[in-house]
């Protein structure tokens, strides 16, 4: 009977992914690289052959190259709110899907919708869209992709607020890299075909440094390869027995720490295309009268950026971390667990018990890898 029944939903499953649209991606390191442009570009030559495209969303930033290829595009008029006192213009999410064309041109898939629209960002609006069917063509800068937080951080000093989940990014039938050269993006900028002139000073100073887009190009096509790769594993048969990879990303109610792990381990688990699990042991000192409020608050903002990437969340209560984590390895198939650096709360837990040995010796023992994520 339960054969049965995993039949059925796996013939579902393929029923409703050949009804999907499909969905293409450009990426690029920064803002000016030509993502919009190549849409565009891409737009006509769909349009010449017959196919019906429409321009569901593009923002030209007033740049003269870019705007002038709307020029015999079909668009859909945007939706108009009122936000505040002012009038406001977003994508007609509805009229896209009653319009129903073939193809639907959407730029700038980590915007965040004014409140009051259908959903809260745009990349879930291209979710609805792919759900009923319509092909999309969108883009994305490299430092909106949620697992880079961190090191677009590290390399840039500013933290993105608007970010798009890896699990959405992978979703993508067809990821194509919008390259230049850092001398090249560079001199776009200072030609001003990127910002307007009084903004072209502070951008080399800060964001366009050639140090930072040498180091955000290289994240970019790591992204793009990355992939891929995973779309050939995905979609090619395989003849030999491959080890499936499961990950469990460890956390505590440390805020900053857990949130790395979390990050790092979807980055692991995408590359491999592999299921992973975010795990948080409730210790008596920390059960639910103990716990201080901001440390709920960080857990629940963690728990929901963990499932955005896609993993599962697995939360226990218990007086031995160890021995919970074990289980759970055992339960799961877990091939690698994940945890911080020595000095955050969970490692010091770990580390401070005499059964720590014996987490070393057991996954050794199951060959699970134990990786210390800095």
């Amino acid at each position: 009977m339960m054969d049965e029944r995993k039949n059925a939903e796996h013939f579902l499953d393929l029923i409703q992914k050949s009804r999907r649209g499909k969905f293409k991606l450009y990426i690029g390191m920064s803002a000016g690289v030509g993502k919009t442009y190549r849409m565009l570009q891409e737009a006509h030559t769909l349009l010449r052959n017959g196919i019906d495209v429409k321009i569901g969303y593009v923002e030209t930033h007033k740049r003269p190259e870019t705007h002038a290829l709307l020029d015999g595009l079909p668009l859909i008029p945007r939706r108009k709110l009122f936000y505040k006192g002012k009038e406001l213009e977003e994508m007609d999410l509805q009229a896209i899907i009653n319009l129903r064309p073939e193809v639907v041109i959407v730029d700038e898939l980590a915007h965040t919708n004014i409140e009051g629209s259908n959903n809260e960002k745009r990349w879930q609006d291209v979710l609805d869209i792919l759900d009923a069917g319509i092909n999309v063509i969108s883009a994305v800068n490299i430092q909106h992709i949620e697992s880079l937080n961190e090191e677009v951080r590290d390399i840039t000093g500013i933290d993105v607020q608007e970010r798009v989940p890896d699990s959405v990014v992978a979703q993508a039938d067809e990821v194509v890299n919008i390259d230049l050269t850092a001398e090249d993006l560079i001199d776009r900028l200072k030609e001003g075909k990127i910002y307007e002139s009084s903004k072209i000073a502070a951008a080399l100073g800060n964001f366009f440094k050639s140090e930072h887009i040498l180091q955000l190009r290289e994240l970019a096509l790591k992204e793009v390869a990355s992939q891929v790769q995973r779309k050939v594993e995905t979609e090619v048969v395989l003849t030999r027995n491959i080890k499936k990879e499961r990950f469990l990303a460890c956390i505590s109610s440390n805020e900053k720490t857990a949130k790395n792990v979390i990050r790092k381990t979807a980055r692991l688990a995408n590359y491999y295309n592999s299921k992973w699990y975010v795990m948080y042991v409730q210790t008596p000192r920390e059960s639910a009268d103990k716990i201080a409020l901001d440390k709920q608050r960080h857990l629940i903002n963690n728990f929901k950026l963990a499932t955005e990437l896609g993993a599962e969340i697995i939360k226990v209560k218990s007086k031995n971390t160890t021995k919970a984590i074990i289980k759970e390895c055992e339960d799961r198939k877990i091939t690698t667990v994940c945890i911080g650096k020595p000095h955050i709360t969970l490692a010091k837990i770990i580390l401070a018990t005499d059964t720590f040995n014996a987490l070393l010796n057991k996954l050794s023992h199951e060959n699970i890898d134990l990786v210390i994520l800095s």
